[in-house]
Protein backbone atom coordinates (compact mmCIF):
# COMPACT_ATOMS: atom_id res chain seq x y z
CA UNK A 1 0.00 0.00 0.00
CA UNK A 2 2.94 2.81 0.86
CA UNK A 3 4.40 1.64 -2.35
CA UNK A 4 1.54 2.58 -4.39
CA UNK A 5 0.18 5.48 -2.70
CA UNK A 6 2.03 8.10 -3.76
CA UNK A 7 1.17 6.74 -7.23
CA UNK A 8 -2.15 7.50 -6.78
CA UNK A 9 -1.24 10.95 -5.07
CA UNK A 10 0.70 11.89 -8.52
CA UNK A 11 -2.17 10.54 -10.45
CA UNK A 12 -4.53 13.40 -8.46
CA UNK A 13 -1.96 16.36 -8.03
CA UNK A 14 -0.57 15.70 -11.73
CA UNK A 15 -3.87 17.45 -13.46
CA UNK A 16 -3.76 20.12 -11.16
CA UNK A 17 -0.39 21.09 -11.84
CA UNK A 18 -0.75 20.97 -15.55
CA UNK A 19 -3.79 22.89 -15.44
CA UNK A 20 -1.63 25.96 -13.13
CA UNK A 21 1.22 25.40 -15.84
CA UNK A 22 -1.17 25.85 -18.48
CA UNK A 23 -2.97 29.12 -16.92
CA UNK A 24 0.41 31.38 -16.76
CA UNK A 25 -0.04 31.66 -20.38
CA UNK A 26 -1.32 35.50 -20.81
CA UNK A 27 -2.23 37.25 -23.92
CA UNK A 28 -1.36 40.73 -23.67
CA UNK A 29 -3.09 43.30 -25.62
CA UNK A 30 -1.84 46.81 -25.90
CA UNK A 31 -3.86 49.60 -27.30
CA UNK A 32 -5.97 52.58 -27.73
CA UNK A 33 -9.50 53.54 -28.03
CA UNK A 34 -10.01 50.55 -30.87
CA UNK A 35 -9.28 48.13 -28.27
CA UNK A 36 -10.52 49.59 -25.34
CA UNK A 37 -13.45 49.18 -26.85
CA UNK A 38 -14.75 53.58 -27.01
CA UNK A 39 -18.23 54.23 -27.09
CA UNK A 40 -19.80 50.66 -26.65
CA UNK A 41 -20.03 48.06 -24.24
CA UNK A 42 -16.70 46.55 -23.13
CA UNK A 43 -18.11 43.39 -23.20
CA UNK A 44 -19.02 44.05 -26.78
CA UNK A 45 -15.83 45.15 -28.02
CA UNK A 46 -12.96 42.91 -29.73
CA UNK A 47 -11.32 42.05 -27.18
CA UNK A 48 -13.87 40.54 -24.98
CA UNK A 49 -15.23 38.52 -28.20
CA UNK A 50 -11.55 37.37 -28.72
CA UNK A 51 -11.47 36.09 -25.07
CA UNK A 52 -14.36 34.07 -25.56
CA UNK A 53 -13.36 32.50 -28.96
CA UNK A 54 -9.91 31.68 -26.80
CA UNK A 55 -12.07 29.92 -24.66
CA UNK A 56 -14.29 28.24 -26.50
CA UNK A 57 -11.14 26.83 -28.92
CA UNK A 58 -10.14 25.81 -25.45
CA UNK A 59 -6.57 27.36 -25.77
CA UNK A 60 -4.82 28.13 -22.39
CA UNK A 61 -4.73 31.40 -22.33
CA UNK A 62 -5.79 34.51 -20.34
CA UNK A 63 -6.54 37.68 -22.16
CA UNK A 64 -5.04 41.35 -20.67
CA UNK A 65 -6.56 44.01 -22.20
CA UNK A 66 -4.05 46.97 -21.25
CA UNK A 67 -5.90 49.19 -23.48
CA UNK A 68 -6.51 53.34 -22.93
CA UNK A 69 -8.08 55.57 -25.08
CA UNK A 70 -6.60 58.35 -26.96
CA UNK A 71 -3.32 56.88 -25.61
CA UNK A 72 -0.48 57.90 -28.24
CA UNK A 73 2.57 54.90 -29.10
CA UNK A 74 4.36 57.11 -26.57
CA UNK A 75 2.04 56.51 -23.76
CA UNK A 76 1.96 52.66 -24.66
CA UNK A 77 5.86 52.59 -24.22
CA UNK A 78 5.76 54.36 -20.81
CA UNK A 79 3.17 51.63 -19.64
CA UNK A 80 4.62 48.52 -21.71
CA UNK A 81 8.00 47.42 -19.41
CA UNK A 82 6.12 47.37 -16.18
CA UNK A 83 2.94 45.21 -18.17
CA UNK A 84 5.76 42.79 -19.80
CA UNK A 85 7.38 42.87 -15.97
CA UNK A 86 3.92 41.72 -14.25
CA UNK A 87 2.31 39.80 -16.65
CA UNK A 88 5.33 37.77 -18.90
CA UNK A 89 3.01 37.41 -21.86
CA UNK A 90 3.89 34.73 -24.05
CA UNK A 91 1.89 36.82 -26.96
CA UNK A 92 1.63 40.48 -27.17
CA UNK A 93 -0.60 42.43 -29.69
CA UNK A 94 0.58 46.15 -30.19
CA UNK A 95 -2.49 48.15 -31.80
CA UNK A 96 -1.09 51.50 -31.35
CA UNK A 97 -0.73 54.60 -33.79
CA UNK A 98 -3.89 56.05 -34.66
CA UNK A 99 -3.58 58.72 -32.36
CA UNK A 100 -0.11 59.95 -33.48
CA UNK A 101 -1.48 59.95 -37.13
CA UNK A 102 -4.32 61.87 -36.21
CA UNK A 103 -2.29 64.29 -33.84
CA UNK A 104 0.43 64.77 -36.50
CA UNK A 105 2.87 63.40 -34.15
CA UNK A 106 6.70 63.09 -35.56
CA UNK A 107 6.94 59.98 -37.27
CA UNK A 108 10.61 58.98 -36.20
CA UNK A 109 9.43 59.36 -32.91
CA UNK A 110 6.68 57.05 -33.19
CA UNK A 111 8.54 54.50 -35.14
CA UNK A 112 10.96 54.18 -32.51
CA UNK A 113 8.31 53.82 -29.85
CA UNK A 114 6.41 50.99 -31.58
CA UNK A 115 10.56 49.68 -32.25
CA UNK A 116 11.42 49.58 -28.82
CA UNK A 117 8.14 47.39 -27.73
CA UNK A 118 8.81 44.99 -30.59
CA UNK A 119 12.29 44.60 -29.12
CA UNK A 120 11.24 44.62 -24.99
CA UNK A 121 8.54 41.95 -26.52
CA UNK A 122 11.26 40.14 -28.66
CA UNK A 123 13.62 40.34 -25.06
CA UNK A 124 10.50 38.34 -23.20
CA UNK A 125 10.50 35.86 -26.05
CA UNK A 126 7.30 36.98 -26.38
CA UNK A 127 5.46 36.03 -29.97
CA UNK A 128 4.23 39.87 -31.67
CA UNK A 129 1.25 40.64 -33.87
CA UNK A 130 1.53 44.37 -34.76
CA UNK A 131 -1.83 45.62 -35.56
CA UNK A 132 -1.69 48.19 -38.65
CA UNK A 133 -3.84 51.49 -38.70
CA UNK A 134 -4.57 53.83 -41.30
CA UNK A 135 -5.72 57.90 -40.69
CA UNK A 136 -7.59 60.20 -43.03
CA UNK A 137 -5.21 62.76 -45.16
CA UNK A 138 -5.54 65.47 -43.30
CA UNK A 139 -1.84 66.29 -43.04
CA UNK A 140 -1.30 65.14 -46.85
CA UNK A 141 0.03 62.47 -48.96
CA UNK A 142 3.22 62.60 -48.16
CA UNK A 143 2.53 61.65 -44.18
CA UNK A 144 -0.01 59.75 -44.73
CA UNK A 145 1.95 57.38 -47.04
CA UNK A 146 4.87 57.27 -44.29
CA UNK A 147 2.62 56.25 -41.32
CA UNK A 148 1.06 53.61 -42.77
CA UNK A 149 4.64 52.24 -44.12
CA UNK A 150 5.89 52.44 -40.52
CA UNK A 151 4.01 48.60 -39.69
CA UNK A 152 5.18 47.19 -42.85
CA UNK A 153 8.64 48.32 -42.35
CA UNK A 154 8.66 46.83 -38.29
CA UNK A 155 6.58 43.52 -39.42
CA UNK A 156 10.08 43.04 -41.76
CA UNK A 157 12.76 44.41 -40.30
CA UNK A 158 11.61 42.46 -36.91
CA UNK A 159 10.00 39.12 -38.34
CA UNK A 160 6.65 39.81 -36.36
CA UNK A 161 3.40 39.01 -37.89
CA UNK A 162 1.52 41.73 -38.76
CA UNK A 163 -2.17 42.85 -39.66
CA UNK A 164 -1.71 45.54 -42.20
CA UNK A 165 -4.79 47.41 -41.26
CA UNK A 166 -6.73 46.26 -38.80
CA UNK A 167 -10.20 47.80 -39.30
CA UNK A 168 -9.92 47.33 -43.44
CA UNK A 169 -13.53 47.11 -44.74
CA UNK A 170 -14.65 48.98 -42.05
CA UNK A 171 -13.15 52.19 -41.34
CA UNK A 172 -14.77 52.96 -44.95
CA UNK A 173 -17.83 52.07 -43.86
CA UNK A 174 -20.63 54.58 -42.51
CA UNK A 175 -22.75 52.01 -41.40
CA UNK A 176 -19.55 50.34 -39.69
CA UNK A 177 -18.37 53.59 -37.62
CA UNK A 178 -19.68 55.67 -34.75
CA UNK A 179 -21.12 59.30 -35.40
CA UNK A 180 -17.01 60.13 -34.62
CA UNK A 181 -16.30 58.20 -38.08
CA UNK A 182 -13.19 57.04 -36.23
CA UNK A 183 -14.39 54.22 -33.90
CA UNK A 184 -16.43 51.18 -34.93
CA UNK A 185 -19.70 50.04 -33.80
CA UNK A 186 -21.10 47.22 -32.04
CA UNK A 187 -21.94 45.51 -35.23
CA UNK A 188 -17.91 46.17 -36.61
CA UNK A 189 -16.65 44.32 -33.29
CA UNK A 190 -16.91 40.64 -34.19
CA UNK A 191 -15.62 41.37 -37.70
CA UNK A 192 -12.54 42.56 -35.63
CA UNK A 193 -12.29 39.91 -33.64
CA UNK A 194 -12.24 37.42 -36.72
CA UNK A 195 -9.72 39.29 -38.75
CA UNK A 196 -6.79 39.02 -35.21
CA UNK A 197 -8.30 35.47 -34.64
CA UNK A 198 -7.61 34.78 -38.10
CA UNK A 199 -3.70 35.60 -37.14
CA UNK A 200 -3.55 34.54 -33.58
CA UNK A 201 -4.99 30.92 -34.39
CA UNK A 202 -1.94 30.09 -36.37
CA UNK A 203 0.24 30.91 -33.38
CA UNK A 204 -1.78 29.48 -30.72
Amino acid sequence: MRRILPFILLLVISPLLTAATLQEKNLLIIGDSISAAYGINPEMGWVKLLATKITQAKKPYQVINASISGDTTANGLNRFEPLMDKYKPTIVIIELGGNDGLRGLSIKQMRSNLMKMIELSQKNNSHIILAGMKIPPNYGKRYTEAFYKIYQDLSETYKVDLIPFLLEGIGDNPELMQTDGLHPTVDAQPLIMKRVWEKLRRIL
